[in-house]
């Protein structure tokens, strides 16, 4: 059964991605594209979700068509990659971070409606989603892990990313805000994409790679941008060696959703 990829900026394609096809499924949600092929090994299905050529920014990413028809393909579990600004200033550029907890009060998605596939009252799929823990999968994560000590990317074990609404940047005052609460690093995509599958019940896990200090984190002057692209693009050989370790073995690996989802009756 295929596991599910999720990329960003800086990487729209997966190199080696054998046997692709892409394929755009029409979901209650809109259009989803999809390319489905084998990588490293196991089967797998790609959303590059701002499309080529970074067409999409955050604020027009179709959250719900992407992982509808991540779910209608079969996916059996979904890693989130995401290039992120560090809040924690103990976090290094370069360094990654396999998050365990998420900071998402808005719960909304781009458009401003809440982040749900579950509109209708009396809906029998409709629920409240409940976490006995982290919103991230536990199975997943340790696979990130491992695979990021068998390819020589060592990552964080443990953070809070912090979800953040695009298309701009935030303030100082804001990401102190952020600070206060314990996130070590923010980016504009991966809130809805952990609350989304989580919603489905599908495992989800997502890996942060630090591109830039968040604003007002770091004492020096902004990251220039010559530094900012050349971790863009060293990011995306990274996510792939990461992605390359981890999909065969996560395919074989024992791995369940986050919490639960508690689902109402109707009388």
């Amino acid at each position: 059964m295929p596991i599910g990829i999720i990329t960003g900026s800086g990487t729209a394609d997966l190199p080696d991605f054998a046997d692709a096809e892409t394929v755009t499924l029409q979901t209650p949600f809109g259009p989803g594209a999809v390319t489905r092929g084998t990588y490293a090994g196991a089967d797998a299905l790609h959303v590059a979700r701002h499309g080529a050529g970074h067409a999409r920014l955050s604020s027009q990413v179709s959250h719900r068509a992407n992982i509808w028809a991540l779910r209608e393909l079969g996916a059996t579990a979904v890693i989130g990659c995401t290039v992120c600004g560090a809040v924690d200033p103990g976090l290094q550029l370069g360094a990654l971070v396999v998050f365990d907890d998420l900071h998402f009060i808005s719960n909304r998605l781009p458009d401003g409606s809440l982040c749900t596939f579950f509109t209708e009252p009396g809906d029998p799929a409709r629920g409240h989603w409940i976490l006995n823990g982290g919103p991230f999968s536990d199975g997943v994560r340790r696979e990130l892990l491992a695979a990021t000590v068998r390819t020589g990317h060592a990552a964080q074990d443990g953070g809070t990313y912090g979800h953040v609404d695009g298309p701009r940047f935030n303030t100082p005052t804001e990401i102190a805000q952020l600070a206060s609460c314990g996130v070590a690093a923010v980016s504009q995509t991966g809130g809805p994409e952990a609350v989304l599958c989580g919603e489905l019940e599908i495992p989800f896990a997502l890996i942060g790679f630090v591109t830039d200090y968040a604003n007002g984190v770091a004492p020096a002057a902004p990251t220039p941008v010559a530094k900012l692209v050349e971790l863009l693009d060293r990011s995306a050989t990274v996510f792939a060696d990461v992605l390359g370790g981890a999909l065969e073995p996560l395919a074989r690996a024992e791995r369940a959703a986050a919490g639960i989802v508690y689902r109402i009756e109707p009388a």
